[in-house]
């Protein structure tokens, strides 16, 4: 999960992505923060997210995203 870290402090290195529950909802990440994070996921793990998987429930905290990189076949 640090790599997921890595990528999240490279999109927006001005917030604390550790103290935040929901990256949405506290204006952590926009859409297009969203699909610049889904990109570099994409090319990290060698996977291909899944569209119907872009939701803003999936997006939350780094868990919730590492579930997302697992389900679309990419490992930690």
């Amino acid at each position: 999960m640090e790599t997921i870290k890595k990528i999240l402090a490279d999109i927006r290195p001005e917030f604390d992505f550790e103290s935040s529950t929901d990256f949405i909802e506290d204006g952590y990440l926009d859409s297009f923060d969203l699909v610049t994070l889904v990109a570099e996921l994409d090319e990290t793990y060698g996977i291909s997210i899944d569209g119907l998987d872009i939701i803003p429930e999936n997006f939350m905290s780094v868990e919730t995203i590492a579930e997302v990189v697992k389900k679309n076949g990419g490992s930690l």
